[in-house]
């Protein structure tokens, strides 16, 4: 990425919804040259998508928590069918897979500690892979919108 990447990006994450004609001028460049760059971002997969950002409990979903899981037998298969299912499930907002004692992290949105509950009693432990689990609830965040790179 050079300086006009970099800028594009920075410019993007700040506000996803200006114009092109808008982003072009702050720039500095013309909007063909912004328009060509910015396409070219997305292809190289540097922009992955645009998205609002949504508060959870406007969705009735107030508690969030991170589950940590361990999996057992550590496969590809098992590994990548979890993933999945995980991902499937509409209480689930982000699956990571980890290095360490556990091997995912799932961050979870749910409408009460008692839904939480039978998240993970009802659906997390009826999966033979899953071996453990534990959870953590999250009382409160906070996320960069902004991602700078680094030297």
């Amino acid at each position: 990425m050079d300086e006009l990447d970099s800028a594009i990006v920075r410019e993007l994450q700040q506000d996803a919804r200006q114009t092109n004609r808008s982003l072009a001028q702050k720039l500095g460049v013309a909007p063909s040259t912004c328009l060509e760059r910015v396409r070219l971002l997305h292809r190289r997969g540097v922009v992955r998508g645009y998205h609002a950002d949504i508060d959870p409990a406007a969705l009735n979903r107030p508690v969030e928590a991170f589950v940590s899981v361990q999996l057992r037998p550590p496969s590809r298969q098992v590994i990548e069918g979890f993933k999945a299912a995980m991902f499937a499930l509409p209480e689930v907002l982000a699956v990571y897979v980890v290095a360490g004692e556990q091997d995912f992290l799932v961050h979870v949105s749910v409408p009460s500690l008692d839904t939480l509950h039978s998240f993970l009693i009802d659906r997390l432990t009826q999966r033979r892979e899953v071996t453990s689990f534990r959870s953590q609830i999250i009382y409160d965040s906070a996320r960069k919108h902004v991602v700078a790179p680094l030297d």
